[in-house]
């Protein structure tokens, strides 16, 4: 099967709208591919997503909004309505999407509309839902159900691909800047990484890459889709550095955040790590 097609759709989709969402990879989970992976609207409009079946067989996904927070180790916890703050509950009202289910053929294609529309009043600041694209497993078919016992218990396991990716409303002008500290390597049965403090400043998110380089310049590890979301100012991050990695580090090592390449590539904060 050829991914020329979808893949073509997911590049036009995302040239057109260039000027509302964040440019970002596409991801793909089980046989669903998404794009963007992220989407910016600044004071309210529209964009769009595009789905993808990357699979051999028609698949069909439901969609639903839902509200998350980071924690200062990156992971996100869900948070029910009962428990959302006033800014999470007003982004869960502004935001609408359709369609909510979509069947796709191998393959095929298609967008999912997101619309924006804060109400008058509406506080500046940074307001933001996530969408869930889940798979729905399919019915069974006739000669697997016939083959089912009919007494005793019978357990078959399908797994459930789910990609969840966020939507931001930006209103006003908001700044947002980051700084780094405290990089040092850490060293466990499970392997090596560089751990380091990333701190936000400001009122919106950042939203870059991790590069480290060496003296000369060369590029010896690089961690993208690294962001810090407004309830959290400080994030540890772990970045993971390979046998072959970890035997280049030595003396400075520059650490660069940056915006990624897409997106400007803007340096947002650097430190300096110095190995033995």
């Amino acid at each position: 099967m050829s991914l020329v097609s979808p893949l073509r759709h997911l590049l036009i989709a995302g040239a057109a709208l260039a000027s509302l969402v964040a440019a970002a990879p596409a991801q793909a989970q089980g046989d669903l591919l998404v794009a963007p992976t992220r989407v910016v609207i600044n004071n309210g409009g529209s964009a769009e997503v595009v789905l993808s079946n990357i699979g051999t067989q028609p698949a069909t996904y439901r969609i639903s909004a839902e509200l998350r927070r980071m924690s200062e180790d990156g992971d996100f916890t869900e948070v029910s309505e009962a428990e959302a703050n006033p800014a999470e509950k007003a982004a869960l009202a502004m935001i609408t999407f359709a369609p909510r289910r979509i069947t796709l053929l191998p393959g095929q294609p298609q967008s999912v509309r997101i619309a924006v529309r804060p109400p008058e009043g509406l506080t500046d600041g940074e307001y933001r839902v996530h969408l869930n694209f889940r798979a729905i497993p399919p019915a069974l078919k006739p000669e697997e159900a016939a083959a089912t016992p009919a007494t005793g218990l019978s357990i078959k396991l399908i797994p459930v691909y789910g990609i969840t990716i966020p939507v931001f409303l930006r209103r006003g002008r908001l700044e947002g800047g980051a700084t780094l500290a405290n990089p040092h390597l850490v060293k466990s049965e499970a392997g090596a990484y560089l751990e380091l403090d990333m701190n936000r400043t400001g009122q919106r998110s950042v939203y870059g890459e991790l590069v480290g380089k060496s003296s000369r310049g060369d590029v010896l590890f690089n961690l993208r889709g690294i962001a810090i979301y407004p309830e959290v100012t400080h994030r540890k991050v772990q970045i993971p550095v390979p046998a072959a990695t970890l035997a280049k580090l030595k003396g400075p090592v520059k650490v660069e955040y940056r915006e990624l390449p897409e997106n400007g590539g803007a340096l947002l904060a650097e430190t300096l790590a110095v190995f033995p």
